[in-house]
């Protein structure tokens, strides 16, 4: 149930995500990283996260696995249950932009209505849709949590690939082969951030 508008006000306070991101020498951001699983999301999301904090950039990696530990336990995987996952995710992402931190998040985050809502919460360049485009038979043949072989076996109902749909970016930020080294993947997500003026070149 939400709460009624006039029992909930918003705080302003004196310490702004303008003051914050002055102090920590960069811009607060997103980078949302989508893709099937097994696509490299997480593990391309640890890599960049590792990249940026060695050269001083604070930064913070929400995964949808750790989340689903805490945060939204008490969701399935149905469609509404997805929409609100990815609902909650986006709301703790504009907290911590807020707070002037760039912040990876690794999603399957299948549907492009989901993620453009999330999209909408943040200011222009605020917000990077990261789709790392491995193809479904790739992420089969990895299959790293053994979650294909689950789905094909129908002991996992809907999962995304195999009987629930995944529906691509559009225009994402940045498309990334998911057969490339990820080293490379890394430095092109630091150098789109350096082009949009996140980050110091």
């Amino acid at each position: 149930m939400n709460p009624t508008n006039e029992n909930i006000v918003w705080h302003d306070y004196l310490i702004t995500r303008q003051s914050r991101e002055k102090i920590y020498g960069h811009k607060g951001a997103v980078l949302w990283f989508t893709g099937l699983s097994g696509s490299g999301k997480s593990t391309l999301a640890g890599a960049t996260e590792h990249a940026l904090a060695a050269v001083g950039v604070k930064t913070y990696l929400l995964d949808g696995d750790n989340v689903r530990h805490g945060l939204c336990r008490d969701l399935g995987f149905s469609d509404a249950d997805r929409q609100e996952n990815i609902r909650r995710i986006g709301e703790v992402a504009k907290l911590m932009v807020d707070a002037g931190l760039i912040v990876a998040t690794a999603f399957i985050s299948p549907y492009r209505e989901d993620r453009e809502r999330v999209r909408n919460l943040f200011e222009a360049d605020q917000f990077f849709e990261l789709h790392v485009a491995t193809p479904v038979e790739i992420c089969e043949q990895r299959d790293p949590k053994g979650l294909y072989k689950q789905a094909r076996a129908g002991k996992i109902k809907q999962f995304t690939g195999i009987d629930s749909p995944y529906q691509e970016p559009l225009q994402p930020e940045l498309r990334i082969d998911g057969d490339q080294i990820i080293a490379d993947s890394v430095a092109q997500i630091i150098a789109l951030l350096s082009i949009k003026r996140v980050i110091n070149s």
